[in-house]
């Protein structure tokens, strides 16, 4: 496993490939994210009747989504973690039972390269001039790997891209690989689409180099598109996320974006600019460009988000601001990757859970401090996206490298926390909230991570009661291969994919 001359998908209980064989160039390195716990995962598993420490719960059905990037293909020059093609990882949980699948995404740079029999393009620590096809997406000259976000909406996995993609599909059930959406607008989309539950709509936006530098829009829980409008930006900015209430959706326009000057020189090269104030658009869900109201406030930039909601004249949004956004260079990073460990180091950007308050009436803004730790990743119970919430869950990282040791849970009606750590040399990935069959409280249900414990060189899927975490976790699955570490992940509901497929079988039959 790991570095190995081609590929191949099997399946452990069955026996039977599923995948055709791929080719693997990667060599050996040394590169501080393509070892350790983010060495890259080549191999593609269908397994059932894992080993078990503990028992899965009987009262949960869904499946858990991971998203990880795994270089294929040796990398032309200098090589960045987001650079990996994207891996999706599911388990599945019905019955006290689970089964586990892990897919490349095989997007068109992953077929392009498979057929040229190397890398193609360069990545983002690279001049795009070193690429050999054009790429997709705002950022031009990269390939689109869709290894960023997943989220579940009309019943498929909808796979990001982080500079704005193409949207990949998949079977959250059997990973078959479904038709892209044919939703996207050319700008393609961001790597943090939206999903209501409570209504079945998603909601997006896209950004680019050129006016009017960001798109916002709706798709149906028939995943047709239903709204699309311009929202004009001064300039080119760089928005990775955003928040929605039951009748709003909340954009933004950070002062960290790239210098314009330099952008016809094929220069990405983003700048702070600590004089500016962040700025927020509040768009009614199916508004217009005139219907955008900006909201000023303290010079940030935030990666994420964690949910909103609509107060009488207000829009309450909870976050994570950054104090540092553009951190001095760590020096304790590896000589050749300074840079890019310093802006992969959380606790060198030093996110903290903030509150900021929108009042609708009279345009004013209010910001309030939550945590005074060094949060980011963090997910809530998805069926309270929109509407208030009481209780958050975010992770802990290890200083000086992107992995997550750990999580928080938040009250935060009472300000109380409790914290789960994984363990020495375990680290796992963005949680998901599975509610318990027939929950009763929000926080009624399971929080679900994949962890990589590099003692005993194997990932686990791992479940914790999210009323007691720290009582450790209820069940532990030992999954057929170690996973590379990555960005995100999401939980859906077994009954609400099921509903969408039916739906939309019917309504193809029809």
């Amino acid at each position: 496993m790991g570095f190995e001359p081609t590929g191949a998908a099997r399946d452990v209980q069955l026996g039977k490939v599923s995948q055709e064989p791929f080719k693997v160039t990667l060599k050996p390195n040394e590169h501080p994210y393509m070892t350790g716990a983010w060495t890259p995962q080549h191999e593609e598993f269908t397994a059932e009747d894992m080993p078990v420490i503990g028992t899965i719960p009987a009262d949960i059905d869904g499946v858990y989504v991971r998203n990880t990037e795994n270089p294929v293909h040796e990398p032309i020059g200098r090589y960045h973690p987001f650079d990996g093609d994207g891996m999706i990882h599911t388990i599945t949980f019905r019955d006290g039972r689970a089964a586990y699948r892990n897919r490349f995404v095989r997007t068109k740079g992953f077929l392009a390269e498979q057929e040229a029999g190397h890398a193609l393009w360069a990545g983002l620590a690279e001049h795009p001039s070193l690429s050999q096809r054009p790429g997709w997406g705002a950022h031009g000259g990269l390939k689109d790997s869709s290894s960023t976000d997943v989220i579940i909406h009309a019943g498929a996995i909808l796979s990001t891209f982080y500079q704005c993609g193409e949207g990949y599909r998949l079977d959250p059930y059997t990973m078959e690989q479904l038709p892209s959406a044919d939703w996207v607008p050319p700008e393609g989309i961001s790597a943090h689409p939206k999903v209501d539950e409570k209504t079945g709509d998603l909601l997006f936006f896209n950004y680019s180099k050129t006016a009017p530098h960001m798109h916002y829009g709706v798709v149906g829980p028939d995943n047709r598109l239903k709204h699309f409008t311009p929202v004009p930006l001064p300039g080119a900015r760089l928005p990775h996320d955003m928040a929605f209430t039951t009748h709003y959706s909340i954009l933004n326009d950070f002062p960290l974006f790239w210098e314009e000057e330099l952008l016809p020189k094929g220069i990405h090269a983003a700048r702070f600019h600590a004089d500016m104030k962040s700025r927020f658009g509040i768009i009614p869900r199916y508004g217009k460009a005139g219907d955008v109201r900006w909201f000023e406030a303290d010079a940030t930039y935030v990666l994420h988000f964690l949910n909103a909601w609509e107060d009488g004249d207000e829009i309450i949004m909870d976050g994570y601001f950054q104090d540092n956004p553009v951190p001095r260079t760590s020096p304790d990073a590896w000589p050749g990757h300074e840079r890019i460990m310093t802006f992969l180091d959380q606790n060198m950007l030093q996110p903290k859970l903030h509150r900021w308050r929108f009042n609708l009436k009279t345009g004013e803004t209010t910001e309030q401090r939550m945590d005074d730790r060094v949060l980011e990743f963090g997910i809530i119970n998805n069926q309270y996206g929109g509407v208030k919430y009481r209780y958050a869950y975010s992770a802990v990282s290890k200083p000086g490298w992107f992995l997550f040791t750990g999580l928080v849970k938040h009250d935060m009606d009472t300000g109380e926390s409790w914290s789960v750590d994984f363990g020495p040399e375990r680290y796992g990935s963005e949680p998901g909230f599975a509610p318990r069959i027939g929950a009763t409280s929000e926080d009624d249900g399971y929080l679900i991570t994949y962890v990589t414990d590099m003692i005993e060189n194997r990932s686990e899927c791992v479940i914790y009661d999210a009323q007691k975490p720290g009582d450790g976790p209820v069940a532990r699955i030992l999954l057929p291969g170690r996973i590379s570490s990555g960005t995100h992940a999401t939980w859906s509901q077994g009954e609400t994919i099921r509903a969408s497929q039916a739906a939309l079988a019917s309504r193809a039959g029809a």
